[in-house]
């Protein structure tokens, strides 16, 4: 690879970054680890190509186009933390990644597969990401930030929401919101 592959697959992983919050390599990795699945059934559950997939995981592609994607490497993010903690066997896991596959996306703030509290209610890392999620299908951090620096002199929430939830990683959103709550 020549110094301008290197320097364009950097600049796709950062943007992956600024965008899912890490690296779709390590993203889609751990998601093969945790659910025990091959590159080629990851691909199949997230309705991409294996060539596309492949192409996001290498940073030569910096971005996922379709939200739909987006929503299904959610739930897959979501079911993995289920198995992880036990509440969700092996058995039940592939059930619900075939009911991923075939989901449509549909609303990216879909109250189906979440993860909730012992309450019912969503999780604040949940409700963070389909926030983030909304807001990058719609457009790239850089657009984001640039509305929001527009916005900043007369609605200066409305700006540090956008910098934080739009163009920010998770974990800095999410202790964001915790920060602001009463």
């Amino acid at each position: 690879m020549d110094a301008a592959q290197q320097e364009a697959t950097a600049r796709a992983r950062e943007l992956q970054r600024n965008w899912y919050g890490e690296p779709l390599g390590a993203l889609f990795r751990k998601l093969i680890d945790d659910l025990g699945l091959n590159q080629a059934r990851l691909a199949g559950v997230l309705g991409l190509s294996a060539p596309m997939l492949s192409q996001l995981m290498s940073g030569q592609r910096a971005k996922i186009g379709n939200p739909a994607v987006v929503q299904r490497v959610q739930l897959l993010q979501d079911l993995a933390g289920q198995v992880a903690d036990g509440s969700v066997s092996a058995a039940e896991a592939t059930e619900r990644m075939d009911e991923i596959k075939k989901s449509q996306g549909g609303s990216v703030l879909s109250n189906t597969t979440q993860s909730t509290t012992s309450s019912g209610a969503p999780t604040v890392k949940r409700v963070v990401r389909e926030i983030q999620s909304l807001l990058r299908s719609v457009s790239a951090a850089g657009d984001i930030i640039d509305a929001a620096d527009t916005l900043a002199p007369t609605h200066p929430e409305l700006a540090e929401f956008l910098r934080v939830y739009g163009a920010g990683r998770t974990s800095d959103a999410v202790t964001h919101y915790q920060s602001h709550q009463n």
